[in-house]
């Protein structure tokens, strides 16, 4: 079987399906920053590639869920611009979204977030970049 192309985000919103961007790689190149929704969380199994190909200058890559009943769980992994070392967060109990502004909480190119859906209401996530600044976490509750 032949390896999906990758598809190449530029507006401002995209809500991910089920049908067209699961198993293959979402670039973002929207150096305005994208705000993509995900299908609702049903346990399907789904995995979602999101990858940073234009590091964000103004807005955010948002991330976030379709209603407000699903949450996410899992870790984001930031290597720091000042030294050689790296933070990780956690999310917490209700988070939803992922918010990456090009500096603090990542959004630089190259960075990639992964995504499954693990069962109904719940997203499994893995965020890996690097952030500049005192870097903070990606992660929010935000969809109501």
């Amino acid at each position: 079987m032949q390896p999906l192309k990758p598809i190449s985000a530029t507006a401002a919103t995209l809500a991910l399906t089920l049908a067209t961007h699961a198993s293959t790689t979402v670039v973002a190149n929207r150096a305005a920053g994208i705000t993509m929704t995900l299908p609702a969380a049903t346990g399907t199994g789904a995995k979602y590639k999101i990858v940073v190909g234009t590091t964000v200058t103004s807005n955010s890559l948002k991330v976030q869920v379709a209603n407000a009943t699903d949450v996410m769980t899992g870790t984001a992994l930031f290597g720091q611009d000042a030294a050689d070392t790296a933070v990780l967060f956690e999310t917490a109990a209700t988070d939803d979204t992922i918010t990456l502004n090009g500096s603090t909480t990542g959004g630089i190119k190259g960075d990639i977030i992964e995504l499954e859906d693990l069962a109904s209401g719940l997203w499994g996530v893995t965020v890996r970049g690097s952030a500049t600044g005192t870097e903070a976490t990606p992660f929010s509750a935000t969809v109501s």
